[in-house]
């Protein structure tokens, strides 16, 4: 299993002995937090969120916080700037990725002036929390298609989709929503369990997606205590468990197959992108899987 770190610089994360001191120390402390993170993983946590949520850093109005001061006074582009080189020089074959809940124009603006500054990013993270219902195939594909045109690849960090009620569609900020219970539905994990192969073939299907990452197994502690677990709090799989793992190691994976060479010592396998295991009887066996296509060929030799 890849282990990510999320993430190394945050403004609703701070320790409360941060407050007070002066900005210029604030930064030297975040620096140092960075350097010991990243260069003391290395090796276990080879992926970073390095910084999540720029965008509204320098605005943040939720409580106090030492890092909101900072960025207001530096700019979001120095903070971008000191979590990826920081993360940079402590981890040089990392993968560092910027992350944002903010899909408008916005976050776009900010890759723009931290692409032009010279800022290397590896991998740019999207969040998708669908605690308002599921967003649908043409909204993703024109996210999808938009930040695709920076040329990096494209991290969905934070998916979720909902097994209860849905939160009211004219909440703005998703953690104002404030319920005593919210529960799971039958009703509703019928419609999750539709939602989340749509949302993965979607995905999957998009040439800049590089990973997926789904916020939540369980909805024991999830986020804002919304249902958007494939496990119940009670540990037994909803639906959506099925549906996606049908698809991901169902339709999606090559099953253990013998085959018997042509007449030239060639067998031809299609499959998807990735890594395969080959093994030979009577002679050796090379795989060779051909990059760039939605479907890779795979071809084995032996």
């Amino acid at each position: 299993m890849t282990v990510k770190g999320h993430p190394l610089v945050w403004h609703t994360v701070q320790p409360a002995w941060l407050l007070g001191l002066p900005l210029d120390e604030v930064e030297r402390l975040q620096r140092a937090r960075i350097r010991d993170l990243v260069s003391g993983f290395s090796g276990l946590i080879d992926t970073w969120d390095a910084i999540n949520e720029a965008v509204i850093m320098p605005v943040f109005a939720n409580g106090d916080n030492a890092i909101t001061p900072l960025a207001r006074a530096r700019g979001r582009i120095f903070m971008v700037r000191i979590a990826f080189e920081e993360a940079r020089a402590a981890n040089r074959s990392a993968t560092l990725v910027l992350n944002d809940f903010d899909l408008s124009s916005a976050y776009e603006c900010l890759l723009e002036g931290v692409l032009e500054a010279g800022v290397r990013i590896d991998a740019i993270g999207l969040q998708t929390h669908m605690h308002q219902g599921y967003r649908g195939e043409d909204y993703m594909q024109g996210v999808l298609d938009r930040f695709a045109r920076y040329g990096l690849p494209l991290h969905m960090t934070e998916s979720t989709i909902v097994s209860g009620h849905l939160m009211p569609p004219d909440i703005d900020d998703l953690n104002d929503y404030r319920v005593s219970e919210w529960r799971t539905t039958r009703e509703g994990e019928a419609r999750q369990a539709d939602e989340i192969v749509r949302h993965y073939r979607s995905l999957i299907a998009h040439p800049a997606v590089q990973a997926v990452n789904y916020w939540g197994l369980t909805d024991a502690g999830a986020w804002l205590g919304a249902p958007v677990g494939l496990i119940r709090a009670d540990g037994s799989r909803k639906p959506s468990y099925a549906a996606l793992e049908g698809l991901i190691k169902g339709e999606w994976w090559l099953p253990a197959t013998v085959l018997r060479t042509d007449a030239n010592g060639r067998v031809r396998v299609r499959g998807f992108f990735g890594e395969y295991r080959v093994s030979a009887a009577g002679g050796s066996a090379s795989l060779a899987v051909q990059a760039g296509l939605p479907a890779a060929t795979a071809r084995i030799t032996g």
